[in-house]
């Protein structure tokens, strides 16, 4: 199902066009390609007589906080991070203003989106090192005032069960009175009830303290498998870095791991440790800082509906298909909670 909204992004005005060829300088563009495999933001495969390029509408960042991350990404690509450095205007900014928002432009990068669990283990261990190395790269750049300092402590919200039933009686009215009893209507509707049974049973079982384990840092924050490319069996490329933020290191790698391994309703563990080994080859993360990191991302989808919003709230059913298949993962986790721990603390 294509929400109204999606349908718009695939759009892109020649007005609009003609405003970035003036301000890349791009001559002209004999072919314009939407691509479709991204879900927040809209990209294009330009083919130009200078090249092909990707380009980007950005539309979830202010162009301030999206021009100070693309600032960093020369740095990460000299320190081994694969990344796709942005073309800068002929003003040399590396955001683009037109009359519908902000834009940027990337040489276009060879490869293939390949789901985690399509991944050999040798590769999977590869991209747990490479996010280990992207971590560190972050922290240089910020140590090279290219991303501010980063902040003695960090805390995260963990959602109380009282507000997850809350979200969960608001989103279940919505259903009845916004929806048309369609399949996902009904299903939706079941799955509410099931999850306000399911905080209340698991309520004793959620992070106590406000503050995560282990060190934090600069992060990508969407490390997963349309966010990258791999040619001839490596890594190409690491997509998008709209999401730069600082976060604790654990809760990137365990929802990397989540994104990528946590397929078909269920864990691929084995890949879950190989991941996680690559990762502490590099950055040595304590095992407790992991598990405290997938008790955390457990309750965050055990009471975070952010998908039937979109839907309900917004009209936007794009995320409809990953709500039913993290609902899903959710039931199996939650089944095994200790054993998909120990296998993030085994890594």
């Amino acid at each position: 199902m294509i929400g109204a909204t999606v349908a718009a992004r695939s759009g892109i005005a020649e007005s609009v066009l003609g405003e970035l060829i003036d301000a890349f300088g791009l001559g002209q563009v004999r072919e314009s390609r939407y691509l479709a495999d991204g879900l927040m933001n809209a990209n294009w495969k330009l083919d130009t007589p200078v090249g092909q390029f990707a380009l980007k509408r950005v539309t979830d960042v202010s162009p301030e906080r999206l021009q100070r991350n693309l600032g960093a990404l020369a740095a990460l690509g000299a320190g081994g991070v694969p990344v796709s450095a942005p073309v800068p205007t002929i003003s040399g900014s590396l955001v683009a203003q037109a009359s519908d928002g902000a834009w940027c432009l990337f040489p276009w990068v060879a490869g293939s989106h390949v789901p985690g669990v399509d991944l050999t283990l040798s590769q999977v261990s590869a991209l747990g090192a490479h996010l280990g190395r992207l971590h560190v790269s972050l922290g240089r750049a910020c140590g090279r005032g290219l991303l501010p300092g980063v902040p003695e402590t960090i805390s995260a919200d963990v959602t109380s069960p009282e507000r997850a039933v809350e979200k969960v009686e608001r989103l279940s009215a919505a259903v009845r009175a916004l929806g048309t009893g369609s399949e996902f209507d009904r299903a939706v509707a079941g799955a509410l009830e099931h999850r306000r049974a399911l905080v209340l049973k698991y309520a004793d079982h959620r992070p106590r303290s406000a503050t995560p384990e282990g060190d934090h840092g600069w992060t990508h924050g969407d490390v997963q498998y349309r966010n990258l490319l791999w040619e001839d069996g490596a890594l190409a490329a690491i997509l998008d870095w709209d999401r730069i933020a600082v976060r604790p290191y654990a809760e990137e790698a365990v929802r990397t791991a989540q994104v990528q391994f946590g397929v078909g309703g269920v864990f691929d563990l084995a890949r879950v440790s190989a991941f996680v080994e690559g990762y502490r080859s590099v950055v040595p993360l304590e095992p407790s800082a992991l598990v405290d990191g997938v008790r955390r991302l457990w309750w965050k989808r055990m009471t975070d509906f952010w998908q039937l919003e979109f839907h309900y709230d917004r009209g936007d059913f794009s995320f409809d298909e990953l709500f039913t298949a993290e609902e899903a993962l959710l039931h199996w986790w939650t089944d095994r909670l200790h054993q998909v721990e120990g296998a993030f603390a085994a890594g």
